[in-house]
């Protein structure tokens, strides 16, 4: 299983980015979590928002109604579209995805917001 996160990048406060997550060697079934997790320099990696076929997407306090996670059976890709995005946004972002006791870990993308 491999996963590849995309669509990191420098924005101002108050702007967006879409990042993306394609899965290789793996479908995203009904069995199958995905999340998004990220990192901020000297802090633990936090969960920000997850998401599966056949329950409601969950997301951190701090991101809800700014961000919406999403996926596509069709592609195996998983998105995280964030709006009015705030300095403290700033972290790398990685894509996970959990089957049963497996766990899969994309690369992270950097997110970077200046106020």
């Amino acid at each position: 299983v491999q996963l590849q996160a995309s669509g990191g990048g420098s924005v101002q406060a108050g702007g967006s980015l879409r990042l993306s997550c394609a899965a290789s060697g793996i479908s995203f079934g009904p069995d199958v979590v995905a999340a998004w997790y990220r990192q901020g320099l000297g802090k633990q990696r936090d969960l920000v928002a997850s998401w599966s076929s056949v329950a409601r997407p969950w997301y951190l306090d701090s991101v809800k109604g700014r961000f919406t996670i999403s996926g596509d059976n069709t592609k195996n890709t998983m998105y995280l579209q964030m709006n009015g995005l705030k300095p403290e946004d700033t972290a790398i972002y990685y894509c996970n995805i959990r089957r049963f006791t497996s766990n899969f870990w994309g690369q992270g993308t950097l997110v970077t917001v200046s106020s």
